[in-house]
């Protein structure tokens, strides 16, 4: 059974990597699909978006004669991504109490 992750998580969850380190597209992908289920096809969606609100931009550098568009969260980003992991903290631990953790 894949629990299903909410668009407000899996946000979350690509902040919190850009929040360590600026990274490719299909990097930022792998590294999410390492730990939770997602497909290719719902990941470049949540880039793009997350780009248009501001809370990360690009910028493109040649690798092997290729363009990589790189991501990076902005400031507005660290702060939704403190808003987001405040939400997830409150969630969790709720669920934790729930399932008798």
């Amino acid at each position: 059974m894949a629990i299903k992750v909410a668009t407000t998580l899996l946000d979350g969850c690509v902040l919190g990597l850009l929040d360590q380190n600026d990274m490719y597209g299909y990097e930022l992908t792998k590294r999410v699909q390492e730990l939770i289920d997602v497909s290719n096809s719902t990941m470049y969606p949540v880039m793009r978006r997350l780009k248009s609100d501001g809370l990360v931009d690009t910028y493109d550098e040649s690798f092997e004669g290729r363009n990589r568009r790189y991501y990076r969260i902005t400031d507005d980003g660290v702060d939704h991504l403190a808003a987001v992991r405040t939400e997830w903290y409150d969630f969790k631990n709720g669920i934790d109490q729930l399932m008798g953790e």
